[in-house]
């Protein structure tokens, strides 16, 4: 019992003494050197200061960045759109102020710096693969689903959002083919959303006030610990600027749905700023076949988030967060031998701070905090299931750089909480103490190791250790990243199965059941040529001991979860170009995936279910910020393999088109999307209700494609 503890105690010491030494090596011999950034004599705020891409700085209002260099020779490079990079070179001795002229419009720079890794690089110098959907994204994507993230997700290359219960809408994201429920779902890098989001969080997030979004693939849990076991999806809130602004957006669609979500921002004082987001939705239940079960469930959802910003202009930041949500759901409808109704209430309320303090120069003491509760009322025929859940965690990082060196070292704790008012035998506390550590490398511009790694203490489940190794190559013009690591799942109720159906029928957790654990590996390659962006992925996937529902062998009539006797081996490709030439973009993806797992009811392996081989989407926009946007977009879903559907064993591929126009006029923004031209439904071809109750107690099949049809929304955006 005394090894599985002391391993991992070893390996965080041995981490942590790697990462913090270089600190002890500069710490007394910073200097202080001062970047003034000007334009035609006036101040740039905004922009990002560089030292050798390694360390990473933003001017405050009046165009100041302060940098603490090691002693020696530096090159610092300055950029923000539209100027011309600015380059400097100065010998470190003494501290001192340096002024960075930016010159002209002939050159256009996008610097988007990463804050998922903890590192604060930008894009492109991260070792670790991060996807990122910009701001001008996030808008295009808010236009078509004004209310969720989900159609923003779903469209990005090897992610798929996955429908866990047609009756509600209920939805996870799989990352590169791996379970929903691996996906750790942040804002700001805080699981205000839980640890294990569940199948409705998705659905309850505006993206108005969302100024990125970073995904990470693959296990994380080096970095975020075992939630992120499959990936990290990490939502970027805007920051206020310099004015005052308000936004408000309304949108109706053709399937009687309404969408009202209102922005503010404002600076409070040179030091103070704040953000607020209050949307209401409805949407009502639409039964689009016929057959008088609901394809689209009905819901009331009302939404506010206030953000508080504090920034001292010396590397000293604080932001402050609270949100509340509140939604009532139904759907369900005619069944064999009468009617079956399903509901969910939800009453969600988190708090969230983040604060970022620059000691000596170059080292940041960075504090996350958090703590989320959510409620549930569920209906699931004449059959009752509330609980509560919710979350706690804190976390403290002491980073900084020394040279070619940049460094991370912190501890966490987090506590994961159910309780169950009518079930019996699932209510579980967890409490994970974590430490953790990250070290990058980079002995040249055009190489840059990473490791990191992170032991944690799991109250019921033992001590765990999950390193994470990524390397990136620059050389020639070309970009290759290459990154392999591991993670693991604490045992919950929580699936997609017991998701749609409730854990009134399913057994309560067996002692014997084992953590999930998983190891992952992908190979990345780049290239820029011109306007045309190219880039090709190899991933792959082992997880040991995944859970499976499957009938209990103890009591007739009852699931139980079990781990499976194999593993689930999952690989693929992905294929991204992106071509850009003002006022034209245009995207290609594709995605080819395989994953297989044990088959619990017959001898051998099995195709994991709702995993299409073939995905391939094009998107093509053209726009002009003072005039509009007009786009299209083409997305195909190729075979799935499906389960416990006695229409067919396999879906039927099918493709997807959308368009979409938006128009500006002063400050108003009026649009219009078509969504599913070609009314691509899954009832056109088979049922979704069932003949007969599941063994499981559902009544529909998977949703392997769309329930909804065409759907026509359009609205206004206002800037008041």
């Amino acid at each position: 019992m005394i090894r599985p503890v002391i391993r991992p105690l070893i390996c965080a010491a041995v981490l942590l003494l790697c990462t913090a030494f270089p600190a002890t090596l500069v710490a007394q011999d910073s200097v202080r050197v001062t970047v003034v950034v000007r334009a035609e004599g006036e101040p740039v705020a905004d922009a990002t200061v560089r030292a050798d891409s390694v360390i990473v700085r933003t001017t405050d209002a009046s165009g100041t960045a302060v940098l603490g260099l090691a002693p020696g020779r530096w090159t610092i490079r300055v950029g923000k759109m539209p100027f011309m990079l600015g380059i400097v070179t100065l010998t470190a001795a003494r501290d001192t102020t340096v002024t960075v002229d930016l010159q002209g419009e002939t050159l256009e720079l996008e610097e988007i710096i990463v804050t998922s890794t903890r590192t604060g690089r930008r894009l492109e110098d991260e070792p670790t693969r991060v996807e990122v959907l910009s701001r001008e994204e996030v808008e295009e994507k808010m236009m078509m689903t004004p209310g969720d993230v989900s159609m923003m997700l779903n469209e990005t290359s090897g992610l798929r959002v996955q429908t866990t219960s047609p009756s509600l809408g209920g939805a996870n994201v799989r990352v590169q083919g791996l379970r929903g429920r691996y996906t750790q779902i942040l804002s700001d890098g805080l699981p205000l959303y839980g640890g294990q989001s569940g199948a409705l969080g998705l659905l309850q997030i505006p993206p108005m006030d969302l100024g990125q979004v970073e995904v990470i693939k693959g296990a994380a849990s080096a970095l975020y610990g075992s939630s992120a076991l499959g990936g990290v999806v990490n939502l970027i809130s805007r920051r206020p600027g310099d004015e005052a602004g308000r936004e408000l957006l309304l949108n109706q669609t053709t399937r009687n749905g309404t969408d009202v979500v209102g922005f503010a921002s404002a600076p409070l004082s040179e030091q103070w700023g704040y953000t607020l987001l209050a949307s209401a939705h409805r949407q009502s239940e639409a039964d689009v076949d016929g057959d008088r079960w609901t394809d689209m469930p009905g819901y009331e959802r009302a939404v506010v988030r206030p953000r508080l910003f504090w920034d001292d202009g010396e590397g000293r930041s604080l932001f402050l967060t609270a949100g509340a949500t509140a939604e009532n759901r139904e759907g369900g409808g005619r069944v064999p031998g009468g009617d079956f109704a399903e509901t969910l209430r939800t009453r969600r309320g988190d708090v969230g701070a983040l604060g970022r303090f620059l000691f000596s120069g170059d080292r940041l003491l960075t504090v996350r905090a958090s703590g989320m509760a959510q409620r549930h009322a569920h209906g699931f025929g004449d059959v009752t299931e509330d609980d509560l859940h919710s979350t706690g965690f804190a976390e403290a990082a002491w980073s900084g750089t020394a040279r070619q060196h940049t460094w991370v070292a912190g501890a966490a704790l987090q506590t994961e909480s159910y309780r169950a008012d009518d079930v019996a035998g699932f209510d579980y506390t967890y409490t994970t103490p974590s430490l953790f550590g990250q070290e990058e490398y980079a002995p040249a511009e055009w190489i840059t190791f990473s490791l990191a790694g992170r032991a944690d203490w799991h109250s019921e489940y033992g001590a765990f250790f999950n390193p994470r190794l990524s390397l990136l190559l620059r050389p020639a013009g070309w970009t290759v990243r290459g990154s392999v690591g591991t993670g693991y799942f604490a045992p919950t109720p929580f699936t997609e199965e017991t998701e749609a159906i409730g854990l009134t029928r399913v057994l309560p957790l067996s002692d014997a059941l084992e953590p999930e654990r998983a190891r992952t590996a992908s190979l990345d390659v780049g290239r820029t040529v011109g306007a045309l962006e190219m880039n090709a992925t190899l991933f792959g996937s082992r997880t040991e001991h995944a859970l499976q529902l499957v009938q209990s062998d103890a009591e007739a009539g009852m699931l139980a979860l079990v781990n499976a006797d194999g593993p689930t081996r999952t690989w693929g490709t992905e294929l991204l170009a992106r071509w850009h030439r003002e006022p034209f973009h245009v995207t290609a993806t594709h995605t080819w995936l395989r994953s297989r797992e044990h088959d619990p009811e017959g001898a051998g392996r099995r195709e994991v279910s709702l995993t299409p081989r073939h995905a391939l989407g094009l998107v093509g926009m053209w726009e002009a910020e003072e005039t509009g946007r007009l786009g299209g977009e083409f997305y195909y879903t190729g075979r799935q393999t499906l389960e416990d559907n006695p229409f067919r064993d396999a879906s039927r591929p099918y493709l997807i088109v959308g368009l979409l126009a938006e128009r500006r006029i002063g400050p108003a923004r009026a649009f219009i999307n078509l969504e599913n031209l070609l009314d691509v439904r899954q009832t056109r071809w088979d049922p979704l209700v069932l003949p007969a109750r599941s063994r499981e107690g559902r009544w529909t099949t998977d949703a392997w494609g769309p329930l909804e049809g065409r759907v026509i929304n359009a609205g206004v955006r206002l800037d008041l």
